[in-house]
């Protein structure tokens, strides 16, 4: 057996995946689409229900993961063909070309400055603009500018006649045009699964006014909106007019326990929103949150406390009603909040600053090609099938090939570190038990 493993995907639970195997002595390929490793929690703010600080909990390990002398990293990849069995798979993985030596790049930030093209940028929600050759967030790992071929002038100019100043200001030489796709084969024991997940579009829900009304936006774009190193620099500002909002509501359950959208629950949206609340609270103490809700689900540990504690502490106000419609007054542009509030049995409307959307979680992009690379059965709601669930809980359809974390069903940060962990486990049972058997 290939005493190797393939992670796919580098968020909470591919990272912590690929520190238990690294520390068990097998060697980790871990292979995630974006420029850096960190997934979806590096545009988290905090985290429920102690309200750390992600980024102080994610950073360390990212750090601990990419220098490990056992992990490979290959990020801005993918993987395109997968071969083989249980113990023997064969992988092959496209690395896309960043035209940005990793060797001499210092990340300095001269070029981004000189940088002429700017575009919307992702991490942040769409909420600002970056640069197209860029670094995705300020404690990205691998720390090295990648250069955006989609939008950079140079690359995307048939006749190559412009720009270039990016390679000009670079007194380190970095800057590499030459650079070419990439074709990296593996031989590996096992594979893990670790997609993660994308939030639902809200814009489907044509009723909530995403897109069309500026002061509604998403749970997502709210956090980067109140962390230090998002857009406004940790201010919580409306994107209509930049004014400090004095009245917020949160809509929870936004395309997810729908039978017209995603008849499951998120699992995690109770507890996100009333962290949310909690944060705008401590920003303006004179602010006043809501939170429109289905049920209150707090089952993990210390959440009921902490929902005390945001009714008794932080001023949040939770109303037990789905609205049904958000409309926007023309002259001031806040959003009416039309709604049933089913323990007064009264339909009311609400006139608000902000309205932030906790809308569904879904399985990553993409998610459904990856499981046809690798043969393993989905289940109706895109997740990563587990035939077993009791006495093989982190198994797929296919031997030797696993999963954790939010791709294979919804769950909050420790559970898919919990089961990051499970998944090494159940891999060295394949690759290092499993072979001490057979030489036996």
């Amino acid at each position: 057996m290939k005493q190797a493993v393939l992670i796919i995907g580098a968020g909470i639970a591919g990272i912590q995946a690929s520190i238990d195997l690294a520390q068990m002595g097998l060697q980790v390929y871990l292979v995630e689409r974006s420029p850096s490793i960190g997934g979806r929690m590096a545009q988290l703010d905090k985290t429920f229900p102690t309200n750390d600080c992600a980024i102080c909990i994610l950073a360390p390990k990212m750090i601990e993961c990419a220098y490990h002398e056992n992990v490979h990293l290959l990020t801005y990849s993918e993987v395109i063909t997968v071969e083989g069995h249980a113990g023997n798979f064969r992988i092959s993985v496209r690395k896309k070309p960043r035209y940005v030596d990793p060797d001499r790049c210092t990340s300095c930030g001269e070029c981004v400055e000189k940088c002429p093209r700017r575009v919307a940028d992702e991490f942040n929600l769409n909420l600002n603009r970056r640069r197209a050759i860029y670094i995705p967030f300020p404690q990205a790992v691998p720390r090295m500018m990648t250069i955006d071929a989609e939008y950079c002038l140079y690359l995307t100019d048939l006749e190559k006649d412009r720009c270039r100043l990016c390679e000009e200001v670079c007194q380190a030489g970095a800057i590499d045009w030459k650079q070419q796709e990439e074709i990296v084969e593996l031989d590996v024991g096992a594979i893990v699964v670790a997609t993660g997940f994308d939030p639902y579009d809200a814009s489907v829900l044509e009723e909530y006014g995403f897109g069309r009304i500026q002061n509604v936006i998403t749970g997502l774009q709210y956090e980067r909106l109140v962390s230090a190193s998002g857009p406004t620099s940790g201010e919580l500002l409306r994107p209509s007019d930049g004014a400090h909002p004095h009245t917020v509501a949160f809509i929870q359950c936004v395309g997810s326990r729908d039978i017209n959208h995603n008849p499951y629950c998120s699992s995690v949206c109770c507890m996100f929103a009333t962290k949310e609340a909690i944060l705008a609270n401590e920003h303006d103490p004179e602010l006043r949150p809501y939170i429109f809700y289905t049920d209150l689900r707090a089952g993990g540990k210390r959440f009921q406390e902490y929902i005390t504690r945001a009714k008794d502490e932080y001023q949040v106000t939770y109303i037990r009603g789905r609205p049904g419609s958000i409309g926007e007054n023309p002259e001031t542009g806040d959003p009416i909040v039309r709604y049933e509030d089913t323990t007064a049995r009264q339909v009311q409307e609400m006139e608000v600053d902000l309205v932030v959307l906790c809308q569904a979680l879904v399985p990553r992009y993409g998610q459904s090609e990856v499981a046809q690379l690798l043969g393993i059965v989905l289940d109706e709601y895109g997740f990563v099938y587990t035939p077993e669930q009791l006495l093989r809980p982190l198994d797929t359809s296919v031997p030797g090939i696993f999963a954790c974390g939010f791709c294979q069903s919804p769950q909050d940060i420790p559970d898919s570190v919990a089961q990051a962990s499970g998944v090494a486990a159940r891999v060295a049972e394949l690759l290092l038990i499993g072979e001490r058997k057979f030489e036996h």
